[in-house]
């Protein structure tokens, strides 16, 4: 499955990069691309992380239910 689009990074890749010896999430964005584009990859990417086992010590995940973003206020423009 693609976790990455902007950069074509698969969870396979991830995997084996983790079987490598890559066990931090920047390294893994420094050697694979992923979440350095629009960042909407991130979670998954430390997703899988977890699932391959290396999150107890260096992916920096912190188990949440939901996160909330900051609200956005859109501003109409007027013309003058």
């Amino acid at each position: 499955m693609i976790v990455c689009v902007c950069k074509s990074v698969s969870d396979r890749k991830i995997r084996v990069a983790i079987a490598d010896g890559m066990d931090s999430f920047d390294e893994l964005q420094f050697e694979l691309g992923g979440a350095l584009c629009c960042g909407k990859c991130e979670e998954s990417v430390r997703d899988v992380m977890e699932q391959s086992g290396v999150c107890a010590s260096r992916c920096r995940v912190e188990h949440r239910e939901h996160v909330h973003a900051a609200p956005l206020t859109f501003y109409e423009r007027k013309a003058a």
